[in-house]
């Protein structure tokens, strides 16, 4: 039985992420397809619907395909968008929430939803959060993944510290993403753009200098962006679709990957970054030592500055076993494994390669490493906070102990993480461990 995956895209953060995902998954499985004919791993992103929209069973001819996503934004413009692109064919009325409207099921056997949204600005911080709970209620069988995007520019930290706390309550596992890390991977991507210190010069002037060419670069800059948060998921989701020697399911990453309730915070890299049809296909071994290095980070820090809780290895393409394990291996001289996993490494295999790619690699990471993002919000929140700046505009919705909740668990991710980071034992039963590597 083939397990279905729902997106849920919320505000514009997560509309614009959206568009790059589906235009992804769409071009990798046009790709690799056969024939014409509606299979298990379409099945897990799409629907084959008829003319009278209508699902089809699988091994029928492709007729017309339908997204299992669901679009949400509190205004029209992010979802019309979409609709008015050349992906709107992809979706109808019923998986658009703008306002007040219906949804349908979309789904047979459901495994996973995956939440796109930013933990900035009122949509995506706090319906998308709100709907993230309301997934643990009604379908608390199915896990649930989201790419909380980072913002810690002092306007947005109340945001973000109210969604943290709700992503740390309701959330299977989270993937955060920062801007500024993904710009300073466009920066050291220098053949991306002709020149990054002007495309970055032209997205902060935008709002003095409108025009055709100034909105294109902007446009194509955070398409880079989202692009590589795209590829994160489509990398994700390879083994549910594709075939492999070596397939990892959803669930057993949250199995092995999150050894503790609540500390399900997992660092993301993928490697290679880029697509270059002039240099040749990088080493394995090159491959693996990008992908712990601080710039393919998705978020601004050092992995090899905390410990590892447990680390996911999802490779794609043709890769050798051999060549996998004499790279862990190596990784486990320069990385810090917690003692008592020392073996905790993940491994993933999936024969199909990405689009552009021979080989390549997506880490997943449970690192304590983290502390460092959580400080950061924390510090530039308090600046705020202990004036009572902004507050006014919340407390109209909630009560002021809201926002102490949201202290209160930043600092205990911090201090949770610490103990784990500064513990040399820890006597954890046999049965907790995760799952040997293959």
């Amino acid at each position: 039985m083939p397990r279905e995956l729902i997106t849920i895209q919320v505000g514009q953060c997560g509309n614009q992420i959206g568009r790059q995902f589906w235009k992804m998954a769409l071009d990798e499985h046009a790709h690799h397809a056969k024939n014409a004919t509606f299979d298990e791993s379409m099945s897990t992103f799409f629907r084959n619907v008829d003319k009278r929209g209508h699902e089809l069973p699988l091994h029928k001819s492709i007729t017309s395909l339908r997204a299992r996503a669901i679009l949400v934004d509190m205004e029209e413009g992010p979802v019309s968008e979409t609709l008015k692109g050349p992906l709107g064919e992809l979706f109808d009325s019923s998986q658009f929430l703008t306002d007040v409207s219906g949804s349908g099921n979309n789904w047979d056997s459901l495994q996973s939803f995956f939440v796109m949204h930013s933990m900035g600005g009122g949509t995506g911080s706090g319906l998308g959060t709100y709907i993230l709970g309301l997934l643990e209620d009604h379908y608390p069988e199915a896990f649930r993944f989201t790419t909380g995007q980072l913002h810690l520019m002092t306007m947005w930290t109340d945001d973000s510290m109210l969604a943290l706390r709700e992503l740390t309550l309701h959330a299977d596992c989270v993937l955060p993403i920062e801007n500024e890390a993904l710009f300073d991977m466009l920066e050291v991507e220098s053949d991306v753009f002709a020149s990054v210190a002007y495309c970055v010069s032209c997205l902060q002037k935008q709002a003095s200098q409108p025009g055709a060419a100034a909105t294109r670069l902007k446009e194509s800059a955070f398409d880079q962006m989202n692009s590589i948060v795209a590829r994160t998921l489509t990398h994700l989701t390879s083994s549910m679709r594709f075939d492999g020697s070596l397939n990892v399911d959803l669930n057993e990453i949250t199995t092995n990957l999150v050894p503790f309730p609540k500390l399900h915070y997992l660092l993301s890299s993928v490697a290679p970054l880029w697509a270059d049809k002039v240099m040749q296909p990088r080493r394995i071994s090159q491959m693996f030592s990008d992908a712990f290095q601080r710039d393919h980070q998705l978020i601004k820090t050092n992995p090899k500055g905390g410990i590892m809780l447990a680390c996911g290895l999802l490779l794609r393409g043709n890769v050798q076993v051999s060549d996998i394990q004499a790279n862990i291996q190596r990784l486990r001289a320069e990385l810090r494994m917690i003692p008592w996993n020392e073996d905790g490494f993940k491994v993933g295999l999936c024969s199909v390669p990405a689009l552009g790619h021979p080989v390549s690699l997506l880490s997943l990471s449970n690192n304590s490493c983290i502390v460092d993002t959580f400080e950061r919000m924390h510090t530039r929140f308090l600046k705020l906070y202990k004036r009572k700046a902004h507050v006014h505009h919340y407390l109209a919705y909630m009560d002021m102990s809201a926002f102490d909740d949201a202290v209160e668990n930043v600092q205990w991710l911090v201090a949770e993480y610490r103990k784990l980071n500064d513990t040399s034992s820890l006597d954890i039963p046999a049965a907790s461990r995760p799952k040997p590597l293959f």
